[in-house]
C-alpha cells in the first residue's frame, strides 16, 4: 500500500455547526469495519479543536480549526512517512471515508500533505485498521545493493510481492523465480508458498525479500544464499554463557523482552523446552491453541538463548507470532508487561494441552463441605480440562467466600490461578509542584510544593497554596502553560488527575473577582508577541505573520471600563514593572510628518522633522501648551498633534475656513502664532476635534498610544474612553516665520496591544491596524479573553530584561524531600486476602436471593504453585485517570515464607510448597507512555544474577536488586 499526495480540494461552504456534528458523529457511532474499506488519519488535535468548534455554535469562534493539517503526524512530509509509535485517540483519531470527505469539502488541506488513507485488513479473530503497513526492501540476489523500499498490508499475499517484483526490477514473465525473507539478523527463510499472506508469511518491516532467478542450466544461484552462510560462521566464532543473552527491541518491545527473560530463567519450563519435551505435547487441534505456532516460536527463542552463540538474539518471528494470534500486540506501540505475560502463558499452556478433547464439567458450590473435599475436587475437574507443563509448574488454587447482603448466603468456590496479581497500598495524597505569580509587580514567581489530596479538584490545590502565600484560594487562577501560551486553563471543580506530574502549572493571583454597580471584573490572558523585521503593517493584514510569542503569560483581572488602549497600557506597563524599564526621558516624546504647503524649503524642512525621533526640539518647546484642557484630552489619543491652549476662551477660526485657506494657497494667519500671558509661543487650531484626512493614520498602520500624564484625572480618562472607536486629531497649527505650523508630536510607547484568540495568533476577523480595540464580554463567550504585547524587537532589545523575566525563587518546600512510600510484599499479599465488596459493574448473582447483589469477597491461598510469579499492580485505571503508583515494595532474596498465608497446612511430605527463593524480577521506571522495562534473573546454571536491558547484559550483584531504583512489576518465585 502507497500513500499517494493528493491536490488539496477547495474547501466548500460548510453547513451550519450543529449540522456538521450531527452528521460526523452519526458516520462515528454508526459505522462498523469491513474488510478492505478505507479510513483515514486525523490529527487529534485539530479534531478535538473541531469538535469544541462545532459545539460552541459560534461561527466566528477562536476555535475555528482552519484547514486540516496532518503534520504532526509525519515524520518526513517529503516522504509522507508516519512517525513511530502513534498512539490512537492520542495522536490521531481514524474516521470512515464518508466522513473524511464531508470535512476535507468543508475545511479543505494544508499544502500539498497527502491523505492518509488506511484499508481495513481481517485480522485473526479481529477486523482492524492497518495504520502501519509492513514496509520492505526488494532487491535482486544477483544485485542485493539495489533495494527499493515499499509498502504492503499485511494481508497481501507473497504472489502479490513477487509480482511488484517483477514489475521494479523488469524481470521477464518466463523467468522461473523463487523469494528469500531476510532479517535483520542476517539469517534467511525461504518463501515457499506464494499464496500465504504477509502476515502468515511472518515478513515484517524492516526484513528484505530476495528474488532469485534460476541459472540457464536448471541451477540455482545459491543453494543456501552466502549471507546465510556468513551468519553461520559469525555464530560459531562466539561462545558464551548460556542463558545469557539479550534480546533486540524491535521498536518499543522491552516490555516483551522483558517478560521473556523472567520466563527463559525459570527452570523447570526452559529445561522441558531444550530437551524437545514439547515436540511430544504439540497440540495442533485445541480450538483455543495457536496451533501449536506460539510453542514453537517460544521454543525457538529460548534454544538461541541458550545456544551459548548469540551476544543477543534477535525475537522478530516471535514477535510476529504473537501480534498474530493477540491483535493488540500488533504494531510497535509500548505495552503492559503482565499482559504480554498472561497473553504467553495462556497461549504456551493451550499448544501444549495434553488433553486433546475437553469434557463439559458442571462446577458445584460448596454447600457446607468441608474445605478439602471441595478443593481437592475443583484441583481434579481442573486437570480433566487443563493438562500441560504450565499447570504443572505455575497454577496454584485459592479458595473464594462470597456472602450475599441481603440473605447472608455464602457461597465457597475453588478457582485455579497461574500468577497472583496483588494490589499496592494506595497512598491518597499527591506532591504537586507550581508557580505562584504574585499580583506584586516586583516579586519574582515562587515556586512551591504541595502536598494534595490525590483525588481532589482544583481548588484543593488553590487551598494548598493559600495556606503557604495567605492568599485567598477564590482569588486564585491555576493554568497549564506551555511554549509561551496557556495550553489550559482549569475550572476549580475540574479533578487534579488531569494535570500530569510533567505539566507546568502556574497559579496566578488576582485582584477580588466581583461584579458592582458601576462596572464588572474580566480576566485577561496576556501574551507576549515579538515582531519580526519583515512583519507586513499594512492596514489590510489580518494575520499575525511574523510575530512569534516569547517569555511567560500571564492572567490579570481588570475593571471592564479599564480595557481601552491606553487603559491596559498603563496596566500591563505597571504589572511589566519587574523586567520592563520605563522609556528613557528623551524617548518619551517624538514627532510626526508635518503637513506643509508648497515650496522645496517646506518639504526640506518636513522631512527634517519627519526624521526627528527622539526628544523635544526647541521648536516644540516654543509651542508648549500653558495647561492641559479638555480639547487637549479628547485629541490624546491620536498621539500625534499640536498642543492647543485656549486663547481668552475663543477659537480663532472654523475648521472650515482652515481649510479654504489651504485650497487658496494662502499665507497662514501671523496671528495664529502668538505669545501667551507667560511669555510662550502658542498655536491655536480652529476647532480641536478636528480630523485631519491626512494624518488619519501612523506610519506603520498602527495608532499609536499613549499613557497617560502624572495628573490626570479619572473623569477625563472616561471622557477619553468614549472616544476609542471614533479616534480624533487636532488641526495641525501653523507655525511662525520659518516654519507654517509647529511640529506634530506623540508620546511614544513602548509596546501595541492587540486582540488575539486562546494561541496567540490574531483573532479571525480582527485586523491588525490599531484603529480599534474590542473584546467580547457576553455571557456566551469564555471566561477569559486573550491579547497580546506586541513588541518591536528594538524595542524589545532596549527595555525589556529577558534575563530578570525568566528569573523566579524556590519557596522553603521545595527543599522538603518527601520520601517515597516503601512496604514489604507481606502486606501485599495481606491486602489481596483482605475482605471488599464487589463494584457495580461486576455483581454476583445470588441463587436465592434470585438477583445481582454487591456481596463481599473475600481470597485466600490454598496451595501454591512449583513457581510462584507475583505481580504487583503498580499500574491504576480507572474512568477518571489513570496513573502509575511509585510505591517501594521490600522482600526477601531467599526463603520467602507464605506458610501463615495458606489455608492447607505443608504435609509431611513438603506439599504445598510454602518457601521460595527469588529468580527473576521484572523492573519498570518511567511514566505511563514513556517507560521502559528491564529484568534481573539469576541463571540457572551457574546461579550468578544479570541485569537484561534489552539487548544490553551485564553482571549484577544481589545487593543491585534490593536497592535498584527501578519499580518492581513482577517477582519470579521458585
Amino acid at each position: 500500500m502507497i500513500m499517494a499526495a493528493i491536490a488539496t480540494p477547495q474547501a466548500a461552504e460548510p453547513p451550519g455547526l450543529e449540522t456538521q456534528r450531527r452528521q460526523i458523529e452519526a458516520l462515528l457511532q454508526n459505522y462498523e469495519l469491513r474488510a478492505g474499506e478505507s479510513w483515514y488519519l486525523l490529527e487529534q488535535r485539530w479534531f478535538e479543536q473541531w469538535s469544541e468548534y462545532v459545539k460552541s455554535g459560534d461561527q466566528n469562534s477562536s476555535l475555528f480549526p482552519g484547514p486540516i493539517d496532518n503534520s504532526e503526524l509525519f515524520d518526513e512530509l517529503e516522504s509522507c512517512h508516519l512517525k513511530d509509535c502513534l498512539v490512537e485517540n492520542e495522536d490521531f483519531t481514524l474516521i470512515p471515508a464518508e466522513a473524511w470527505h464531508k470535512l476535507l469539502s468543508w475545511y479543505g488541506q494544508v499544502g500539498d500533505q497527502p491523505a492518509l488513507e488506511r484499508k481495513v485488513v481481517d485480522l485473526p479473530s479481529t477486523l482492524k485498521v492497518e495504520v502501519y503497513p509492513v514496509e520492505v526492501f526488494l532487491c535482486l540476489h544477483s544485485n542485493m545493493d539495489n533495494a527499493v523500499t515499499v509498502q504492503f498490508s499485511r494481508v497481501d499475499t507473497i504472489q502479490t510481492i513477487q509480482k511488484r517484483m517483477r514489475a521494479e526490477f523488469e524481470v521477464p514473465d518466463n523467468a522461473e523465480t523463487r523469494l528469500w525473507m531476510k532479517s535483520s539478523d542476517t539469517s534467511c527463510e525461504r518463501l515457499r508458498n506464494v499464496h500465504a499472506s504477509v502476515l502468515d508469511s511472518c515478513l515484517s518491516s524492516g526484513m528484505t525479500v530476495i528474488m532469485e532467478m534460476r541459472n540457464a542450466d536448471g541451477t540455482w544461484p545459491s543453494s543456501r544464499p552466502q549471507i546465510m552462510r556468513n551468519s553461520m560462521e559469525e555464530q560459531e566464532s562466539y561462545r558464551g554463557q548460556p542463558g545469557v543473552c539479550g534480546l533486540t527491541n524491535l521498536g518499543n518491545t522491552c516490555f516483551m523482552n522483558s517478560a521473556l527473560q523472567c520466563l527463559s530463567n525459570t527452570p523447570p519450563l526452559t529445561e522441558y523446552f531444550l530437551q524437545n519435551a514439547y515436540l511430544e505435547e504439540l497440540n495442533f487441534s485445541n480450538p483455543l491453541g495457536m496451533k501449536g505456532e506460539i510453542a514453537e516460536a517460544y521454543a525457538d527463542v529460548i534454544k538461541q538463548m541458550w545456544s551459548g552463540r548469540h551476544f543477543s538474539v534477535v525475537p522478530r518471528v516471535f514477535k510476529t507470532k504473537v501480534g498474530h494470534f493477540a491483535s493488540q500486540f500488533l504494531g510497535y506501540q509500548q505495552h503492559d508487561s503482565q499482559e504480554l505475560l498472561s497473553f504467553l502463558l495462556d497461549g504456551l499452556h493451550e499448544d501444549l494441552n495434553r488433553v486433546k478433547n475437553k469434557e463439559y464439567i458442571e462446577l458445584r458450590d460448596a454447600e457446607g463441605r468441608p474445605d478439602q473435599e471441595v478443593a481437592e475436587e475443583a484441583w481434579r475437574n481442573h486437570r480433566r480440562r487443563n493438562d500441560s507443563v504450565i499447570v504443572d509448574t505455575f497454577h496454584g488454587l485459592f479458595k473464594s467466600t462470597l456472602v450475599c447482603p441481603e440473605c447472608r448466603k455464602v457461597s465457597v468456590t475453588f478457582d485455579p490461578f497461574c500468577y497472583l496479581s496483588v494490589p499496592l497500598p494506595v497512598s491518597k495524597e499527591r506532591v504537586m509542584e507550581v508557580f505562584f505569580v504574585s499580583l506584586d509587580p516586583v516579586a519574582k514567581p515562587i515556586q512551591h510544593r504541595l502536598v494534595v489530596p490525590k483525588a481532589g479538584r482544583v481548588f484543593d490545590l488553590c487551598v494548598a497554596l493559600s495556606l503557604a502565600t495567605g492568599v485567598s484560594a477564590d482569588q486564585m487562577m491555576v493554568a497549564d502553560v506551555f511554549n509561551h501560551r496557556f495550553y489550559k486553563i482549569y475550572h476549580t471543580d475540574e479533578f487534579l488527575s488531569s494535570i500530569l506530574d510533567r505539566d507546568d502549572i502556574f497559579v496566578y493571583e488576582l485582584s477580588c473577582v466581583s461584579v458592582e454597580e458601576d462596572g464588572e471584573e474580566v480576566v485577561l490572558a496576556v501574551y507576549m508577541r515579538e515582531h519580526g523585521h519583515y512583519r507586513d503593517y499594512g492596514p489590510s493584514s489580518t494575520s499575525s505573520y511574523g510575530t512569534s510569542l516569547f517569555g511567560h503569560p500571564l492572567l490579570m483581572s481588570v475593571r471592564r471600563e479599564q480595557c481601552t488602549r491606553d487603559g491596559l497600557y498603563d496596566l500591563f506597563l505597571q504589572r511589566l514593572a519587574r523586567y520592563v524599564r520605563p522609556l528613557d526621558p528623551s524617548d518619551e516624546m517624538e514627532e510626526e510628518d508635518e503637513v506643509a504647503e508648497g515650496g522645496e524649503d517646506e518639504e526640506e524642512e518636513e522631512e527634517l522633522y519627519r526624521t526627528q525621533t527622539n526628544g523635544v526640539s526647541e521648536a516644540e518647546e516654543e509651542c508648549e501648551t500653558s495647561g492641559p484642557s479638555k480639547s487637549d484630552e479628547n485629541s490624546r489619543h491620536e498621539g500625534s498633534r499640536c498642543d492647543q491652549v485656549q486663547n481668552n476662551g475663543q477659537q480663532d477660526a472654523s475648521d472650515a475656513e482652515e481649510r479654504a485657506e489651504e485650497e487658496a494657497g494662502s499665507d497662514p494667519d501671523p496671528e495664529r502664532c502668538s505669545s501667551s500671558e507667560e511669555g510662550q509661543s502658542v498655536c491655536s487650531s480652529g476647532d480641536a476635534n478636528t480630523q485631519d484626512p491626512a494624518d488619519e493614520e501612523t506610519a506603520d498602520g498602527q495608532r499609536a498610544s499613549e499613557t497617560k500624564e502624572e495628573g490626570d484625572q479619572s473623569t477625563q480618562q472616561e471622557e477619553d474612553d468614549e472616544q476609542l472607536e471614533m479616534p480624533v486629531r487636532a488641526k495641525p497649527c501653523k507655525r511662525p516665520a520659518a516654519r507654517k505650523c509647529c511640529p506634530l508630536k506623540r508620546r511614544k510607547t513602548l509596546f501595541t496591544i492587540q486582540a488575539v484568540n486562546a494561541n496567540g495568533t490574531t483573532e479571525r476577523g480582527m485586523g491588525e491596524d490599531g484603529n480599534a480595540l474590542s473584546f467580547c464580554f457576553s455571557s456566551s463567550q469564555p471566561a477569559q479573553s486573550y491579547v497580546a504585547i506586541d513588541w518591536d524587537p528594538d524595542m524589545k532589545k532596549k527595555y525589556y530584561n529577558e534575563n530578570e523575566a525568566e528569573k523566579y525563587v524556590k519557596d522553603h518546600s521545595m527543599e522538603v524531600v518527601y520520601q517515597q512510600t516503601t512496604v514489604q510484599l507481606q502486606e501485599c499479599i495481606e491486602l489481596f486476602t483482605t475482605v471488599e465488596t464487589l463494584e457495580e459493574e461486576n455483581p454476583w448473582y445470588c441463587p436465592v436471593c434470585k438477583k445481582h447483589q454487591l456481596a463481599t469477597k473475600k481470597l485466600d491461598l490454598w496451595s501454591l504453585p512449583e513457581v510462584l510469579i507475583i505481580h504487583l499492580k503498580r499500574f491504576s485505571y480507572t474512568k477518571y485517570s489513570r496513573e502509575k503508583l511509585d510505591t517501594i515494595v521490600d522482600f526477601p532474596l531467599r526463603n520467602l515464607d507464605f506458610s501463615d498465608y495458606l489455608l492447607k497446612k505443608t504435609g509431611v511430605n513438603g506439599e504445598p510448597p510454602s518457601r521460595y527463593d527469588l529468580i527473576a524480577v521484572s523492573n519498570h521506571y518511567g511514566g505511563l507512555r514513556d517507560g521502559h522495562y528491564t529484568s534481573y534473573a539469576r541463571n540457572k546454571d551457574n546461579g550468578q544474577w544479570y541485569y537484561f536491558d534489552d539487548s544490553k547484559v551485564t553482571d549484577a550483584k544481589e545487593e543491585q536488586i534490593v536497592v535498584s531504583s527501578e519499580f518492581r512489576t513482577h517477582l519470579m518465585l521458585h
